[in-house]
């Protein structure tokens, strides 16, 4: 099994898309990889020698920001945000959405589940 950026990759699928078993690579950066290291997007990550399971490494490491790096920079933003107290950063905080979406109805995923109102007698 091929380890790249700290991600066991599947070796029977097509190399774009085992690549994108990595945190911070889609489908556009993981042609461009291939473009790049002149890797044919047919083969299979198992017919890959280990010289070019290397050049995807190095190529990574030097162009991408992935995984753990990834996420911490994202988990940085979002608490900048937050200690800003701008309205991005109070709707973080409330776990609100955040990107203008509706909330009277709908929005039930960063709301949780509907919480019924206390104390209304029919």
């Amino acid at each position: 099994m091929a380890r790249i950026a700290g991600v066991n990759i599947p070796t029977g699928k097509r190399v774009p898309i085992s690549l994108q078993y990595i945190h911070g690579i889609g489908p556009m950066f993981a042609e461009q990889i291939c473009e790049a290291i002149k890797i044919d997007r047919a083969r299979r990550v198992n017919q890959l020698s280990d010289a070019e399971v290397l050049a995807i490494r190095e190529y990574i490491d030097a162009n991408f920001t992935v995984e753990g790096d990834l996420r911490r920079e994202v988990t940085m933003n979002i608490k900048r945000l937050m200690d800003l107290g701008c309205y991005r950063g109070l709707r973080h905080r409330k776990g609100l959405p955040v990107r203008g979406q509706r909330t009277h109805t709908n929005a039930r995923t960063r709301k949780g589940p509907a919480k019924p109102i206390a104390g209304k007698k029919k």
